[in-house]
């Protein structure tokens, strides 16, 4: 993956995600992702896929409502992470998916901070 794509990324994500309390940067399988409290909800694939955290049942729905946005490959089948298209989300949708996302992983008490 280049590096300023990536980074770009990254910067995007981190700008949509400041309102989020616990957020913390990390890895997951050697690329840059979003956790909270250790726990995984985003990271970047590379430089035009990211993966969220999202339940079987809101994938599946978004899947279908917006295939040009998200998608799965077979390696995701089953698992409740989803594929984005990073160049075809516009920032607003994207903040709300990375928003659910972080409240699927976050404890009640952080979720609180954003009610």
């Amino acid at each position: 993956m280049p590096h300023d794509e990536a980074e770009m990324l990254l910067v995007r994500l981190l700008r949509l995600a400041e309102d989020l309390p616990g957020v913390e940067i990390g890895t997951s399988y050697g690329t840059p992702a979003l956790k909270v409290a250790g726990k995984l909800f985003l990271r970047i694939k590379d430089a035009e896929t990211l993966v969220l955290m999202a339940p079987m049942d809101e994938k599946e729905r978004l899947i279908e409502m917006a295939p040009a946005i998200y998608y799965e490959t077979d390696h995701y089948k089953g698992w409740p992470a989803l594929l984005v298209r990073a160049m075809a989300i516009d920032d607003a949708e994207l903040r709300h998916r990375v928003t659910e996302a972080w409240r699927q992983k976050a404890s009640a008490k952080l979720r609180k901070l954003i009610a």
